[in-house]
């Protein structure tokens, strides 16, 4: 059996930027276990894969070691295979997930997500959080990640986490995140016990940052940057219980993969 694969740089204006993600569509889902070892091959954060609905596509995502109920980046990468690649005509397309209905609008270049807020929690940072970063954040909250309040924006650039001490926390991840300079806020996000150290650009954890972030600093549009290696560049807004997620994102690489 021959399957398309497309590698997408999503949350990047050229290649070699943002967080790259497999998208394989499909006529019919193909066995859990199937899906599991061509993400495992792929060993990419995520492969997300597509099968056409009456209303849409149902998408779901693998990590190199197990399934997700919610990725952004690999939805943004989706939505750019649809549009760009496939012709997919309207400029609106609405994905069935384990996270619910995620829409993907299209506005010239840019894609924009709107997913459920995850507004997270006050908690008291984890003995594991604080060995892991040898340091007591200003913050700690907690939702489907931990999210983590650093000082400033060099604290976030410069913190090189113990991912011994990541992997044993209860929770998917932990996002590092402070006030930055040149944008409302800068973010790093680490989920090692799902086999990713650090992720490029992690739309998923947006969920979590916009709600925190529009409150924190009294504005509902905000400007993000993940600063990770690679690095992206992230559009945010809240509107109620929904926030939207936008960024560009480019090919890479399309092919055939035989199984």
């Amino acid at each position: 059996m021959e399957l398309t694969l497309y590698q997408i740089d999503a949350f990047a204006n050229k290649v070699f930027e943002g967080n790259p993600a497999a998208v394989c569509p499909l006529e019919k889902w193909l066995p859990d276990e199937t899906l599991q070892s061509i993400a495992s091959e792929n060993n990419l954060s995520e492969t997300a894969y597509l099968v056409q609905t009456d209303n849409g596509y149902h998408i779901r995502w693998f990590t190199p070691v197990r399934e997700v109920k919610l990725c952004g980046h690999a939805t943004l990468a989706s939505a750019y295979v649809l549009f760009g690649l496939l012709g997919y005509a309207n400029d609106r397309i609405d994905f069935e997930s384990l996270g619910g209905i995620l829409t993907v609008k299209r506005d010239g270049d840019w894609l924009e997500m709107d997913f459920p807020a995850q507004p997270p929690a006050v908690c008291e940072a984890p003995h594991a959080v604080i060995s892991a970063f040898q340091q007591t954040p200003v913050q700690c909250l907690r939702a489907e990640d931990y999210i983590v309040i650093f000082e400033d924006e060099a604290s976030v650039a410069l913190a090189d986490p113990n991912m011994e001490e990541l992997r044993k926390l209860d929770l998917r991840g932990v996002a590092i995140t402070s006030r930055a300079e040149h944008y409302d806020f800068v973010t790093r996000f680490f989920a090692p016990k799902y086999g990713i150290n650090e992720d490029p650009v992690t739309g998923s954890a947006f969920t979590q940052l916009i709600p925190y972030w529009a409150q924190a600093l009294n504005k509902n549009s905000l400007k993000a940057r993940q600063i990770s290696q690679r690095g992206g560049e992230v559009l945010c807004g809240l509107s109620g219980k929904r926030v939207t997620i936008s960024g560009k994102a480019v090919k890479y690489l399309e092919g055939k993969i035989t199984i």
